[in-house]
């Protein structure tokens, strides 16, 4: 069983910068691919990137790729979400999420993740 929990969030103006952390607890969670998507009030949730196990990999959406910088730190068990350039339509809850390395889907899919942190707020003011 992995345990995650996403800290960092809050409310920053349109062009700053936030860095969200996802805690992961549980003797595998450093083999696991870790992923971060993010949900508005009646949106879907939606794929912000994914790192491999080693950090040799990362993947973005288009709509924040060379913006956001997703890292890993195994010794700690840690996953960063660096977010640059902040917009208001980034406003969202983002979750951090776990998952096999090597999947059969695709890794913008939430169902490619078998565990999830709980969330935690970003607001984007304009």
């Amino acid at each position: 069983q992995v345990q995650l929990v996403e800290s960092g969030g809050g409310l920053v103006q349109a062009g700053d910068s936030l860095r969200l952390s996802c805690t992961a607890s549980g003797r595998t969670a450093s083999s696991l691919a870790m992923g971060w998507f993010r949900q508005s009030p009646g949106k879907e949730r939606e794929f912000v990137g994914r790192i491999s196990w080693s950090g040799g990999r990362t993947y973005y959406a288009d709509s924040v790729k060379d913006r956001f910088a997703i890292s890993r730190d195994n010794a700690k068990n840690m996953v960063y979400l660096q977010m640059n350039s902040l917009k208001p339509e980034d406003t969202a809850v983002y979750y951090c999420a776990a998952g096999p390395n090597i999947i059969g889907g695709s890794y913008t899919s939430s169902n490619s993740y078998n565990y999830w942190g709980q969330g935690t707020q970003v607001t984007v003011s304009s």
